[in-house]
């Protein structure tokens, strides 16, 4: 297998591919059209991106930044029949109602992001120190909690993957990577070998997100201040150093196929059970645009072809 280069992912009815400087969102509309968009973003090959760690917290920002546009952009195709009809809208109101959305759709992203940080963070931190009683060890207790962390991670994706929209977001998110595996593979970008492709991906989200959390046991069992409240705002800080080391690692599961790299990549993949689902072939159709409007799959097989 030879690495493409190509990432992404899921949207509501749809999927982000990026390729360098640029990614597109492919969405199924309610009239069973695709409709694609195309954008450019900061270059993945530029300065930041060349530094080790820090190029891990520029592409968790950039994906931040750029996953709210496309989930803003998949959205609008599904407001409901009361929405405001934006043709009727003279320049002047269509911005303003914009800049509305935007504001909304940021404050959500933002408040989903403090939720998360007191959820899997701040939560088990807090119960992890009801053992200051009975374990002297700190650094056992900051094991006990990074436990706690991953199994209240776990439970929450099991809950959500039981959510019909989470299902079919879940779907998509299994197109994304059958297409990238499809390309990556040697094999024309065709529905029937997509279906036949592997649903799971050592550079999924869902692996970083998990390896976070591995790494975040060791690291903050390294931690240690007396005030309570210190300790914690410590943890959050490290927050984006720790996300930096994750990228490390998931960039090396995505280049190299060796025992050590199968071993690191195991749970992630186990993980992907629930978060990437097998898409049905409309999905698939959606997940081939989006790849096919930035990234030319038949000259990267072509200059590859000895790796297949």
């Amino acid at each position: 297998m030879k690495y493409s280069g190509i990432g992404g992912q899921a949207v509501m009815e749809g999927v982000m591919m990026r390729n360098g400087s640029k990614y597109a969102v492919a969405v199924r509309k309610p009239d069973k059209e695709i409709a694609v968009e195309v954008k450019n973003t900061r270059d993945i090959n530029d300065i930041w991106h060349k530094l080790p760690i820090i190029r891990g917290v520029v592409a968790f920002i950039d994906s931040l930044v750029i996953g709210l546009g496309t989930l803003m952009y998949s959205a609008s195709f599904f407001e409901e029949e009361e929405a405001v009809d934006k043709s009727k809208l003279t320049e002047e109101e269509l911005k303003k109602l914009e800049r509305k959305e935007k504001a909304e759709m940021g404050g959500t992203l933002a408040l989903s992001f403090v939720l998360a940080l007191a959820i899997f963070f701040a939560l088990p931190y807090f119960i992890s120190l009801g053992l200051n009683k009975f374990v002297e060890s700190s650094a056992l207790i900051a094991f006990v909690e990074g436990i706690l962390r991953i199994c209240i991670f776990i439970g929450y994706v099991m809950i959500i993957s039981r959510m019909d929209d989470i299902k079919r977001t879940f779907m998509y998110h299994g197109a994304e990577h059958k297409c990238i595996n499809c390309v990556e593979a040697g094999k024309p970008l065709t529905v029937s070998n997509v279906r036949e492709a592997t649903r799971f991906h050592k550079r999924c989200g869902t692996s970083f997100i998990f390896i976070v959390f591995i790494i975040s046991v060791f690291v903050f069992m390294f931690i240690s201040f007396d005030n309570t409240w210190i300790k914690l705002i410590a943890r959050l800080l490290l927050i984006p150093v720790i996300a930096g080391i994750s990228f490390e690692f998931i960039r090396l599961a995505g280049k190299y196929d060796n025992a050590f790299v199968n071993i690191i990549s195991k749970p992630g993949l186990l993980l992907q059970k629930l978060t990437v689902m097998e898409p049905d072939d409309d999905m698939i159709e959606v997940g081939i645009a989006s790849v096919e409007a930035v990234f030319d799959w038949k000259d990267f097989q072509e200059k590859n072809k000895e790796c297949f």
